[in-house]
């Protein structure tokens, strides 16, 4: 490789290298890209688009056309390229020369750039203007670039079947046995056919199981789960927090209502593949598909424990959205931030929580300015984002009326929190400390009388607790009072005659 394209084009290995197999929709793309290379032609290459969400299906397409007539492949991430048009031309003479003495064929991975920043789409457009090479162009969409001569394939996702036939494909002989395993995963998870391959390979070496012992190994079904949802988990670091879920229904105190709300919100996550796919939903119509679910109550009512607890239950990862990093007051900023963030969760390894939603969610304004045209069409974008997620989403409110009535259309559950009365109350504060704290003499009727919502219960309980390990003490009814008081003091509750001989 010439060094002066080290770190701008990186040779990677050919599908035929591995074992994996495309699936029949991505197989037949594959074909139609050779065929256009092997077409004789005196002109210029026709310059060639993949577009779609996934970055790793559209990379195996292009291996596989690359194996198809017998060339090598060049990866070029587009950001690492440089804009100054003058060094951009002796870097593409260079590429030029790499790709006649080498066989190769260019892939351009646009995945991660600002397409529409003009002076990228510029760079880009430079690159690829004399039409000399075999390349391909792999991006979330269609990119506009000068050429006149260019071809866009739009890659779909997998379907289920596809998915399903890959999963068994790459199980080998263990399929039978896993195949209820195999059909909750193809509904919970969207993963590419070399995302499978590697899940499955991953489940056999974290199970220590071999090839014979395959079909007897009674962890293989959590392993390939667990490996699907590492393979899933999407790249949202800096827009989101995932969250430790270690809550379970038993930390829950709700209403009999709003718990089998809960759990229907998890038999639809599980019976999807059913329902869509198998029963024939999905065809009938693709929207509406997903699952969002609105929770609305005071603070501390258990809104986000409860989504802690369906995310526990599904085994997913939850990602609570920080909403002061995806909203922006530059225009264009807020629906960029968006789609990386459906876009990343698509694979469905994830369950959204969008909390305090009503800054994001509100209800749309009349246009008086750009900044307000904007903000609808941000608004109009996510409605309909959400409405084609295939994953779970969660939005949390204080002020219910306050989301947008399109958005309360689009929601399936809404779960209202109500504030805790005295007998549950009771039961909270029964449940709030670990086992293993050391607690003496409480009396939880005495703490109920205490009017205060569970956030509320968890902050006192544990502040006696760090009050009572100081002293080298049980936790003991002084302690709540001392941190009852400060509680109150904190969130402005006047303290009443409602607390006092708890000591």
């Amino acid at each position: 490789l010439d060094p002066k394209l080290t770190g701008i084009l990186q040779p990677i290995p050919l599908a035929g290298n591995d074992n994996t197999s495309l699936a029949a929709s991505h197989q037949l793309i594959a074909e139609q890209l050779a065929k256009i290379w092997m077409q004789p032609t005196n002109t210029t290459l026709p310059l060639i688009q993949l577009c779609g969400a996934n970055n790793t299906a559209l990379r195996q397409i292009a291996m596989t056309a690359s194996a198809f007539v017998e060339c090598n492949l060049g990866l070029i991430v587009a950001k690492h390229l440089p804009s100054e048009k003058t060094n951009l031309q002796a870097i593409s003479r260079r590429i030029e020369r790499e790709v006649i003495l080498n066989n190769s064929v260019i892939l351009l991975d646009c995945f991660g750039a600002n397409t529409e920043d003009t002076v990228f789409i510029q760079t880009i457009s430079q690159l690829t203007e004399d039409g000399r090479i075999p390349l391909i162009i792999t991006s979330r969409d269609r990119l506009p670039l000068t050429q006149e001569t260019y071809i866009t394939f739009d890659v779909p996702k997998l379907t289920a079947n596809e998915q399903l036939a890959i999963w068994q494909n790459a199980l080998g002989s263990a399929t039978v046995e896993l195949n209820p395993t195999v059909e909750t995963l193809v509904s919970q998870f969207n993963l590419s056919s070399k995302a499978i391959y590697t899940a499955v390979s991953t489940a056999k070496g974290t199970s220590n199981t071999n090839e014979a012992s395959l079909i007897d190994s009674n962890n293989l079904a959590t392993a390939l789960w667990d490996s699907c949802r590492l393979m899933a988990r999407p790249l949202l670091d800096d827009l989101a927090q995932r969250i430790n879920t270690t809550a379970t229904w038993d930390d829950l105190v709700l209403g009999e209502k709003q718990q089998l709300l809960l759990r229907e919100m998890i038999i639809h996550a599980r019976q999807r593949l059913t329902v869509y796919e198998k029963w024939g939903f999905a065809k009938k119509s693709g929207r509406g598909l997903g699952i969002a679910a609105l929770f609305s109550g005071m603070s501390g009512t258990g809104k986000t424990m409860s989504a802690e607890v369906i995310a526990n239950e599904l085994r997913l990862d939850l990602y609570r959205i920080d909403l002061s990093a995806v909203v922006s007051k530059y225009i264009g900023e807020t629906e960029k931030n968006l789609r990386r963030i459906f876009d990343a969760a698509e694979a469905g390894g994830a369950v959204l929580l969008f909390d305090e939603a009503d800054a994001l969610f509100g209800k749309r304004t009349g246009v008086k300015d750009s900044h307000d045209r904007n903000a609808n069409m941000e608004t109009n974008y996510l409605l309909q984002r959400l409405e084609a997620y295939q994953g779970l989403a969660i939005l949390t409110t204080n002020l219910k009326d306050a989301i947008d009535s399109a958005f309360m259309r689009r929601i399936r559950f809404v779960v209202e929190f109500e504030f805790p009365d005295v007998a549950m109350r009771v039961l909270l504060w029964q449940r709030i400390f670990p086992k293993d704290t050391p607690t003496l003499g409480l009396d939880y009727a005495k703490l109920a009388r205490l009017n205060v919502a569970g956030g509320n219960i968890r902050s006192i309980a544990m502040n006696a607790a760090f009050n009572a390990a100081q002293e080298s003490e049980p936790v003991q009814m002084k302690h709540l009072l001392s941190a009852a008081i400060s509680e109150c003091r904190k969130i402005g509750l006047s303290l009443t005659n409602s607390i006092n001989g708890w000591v």
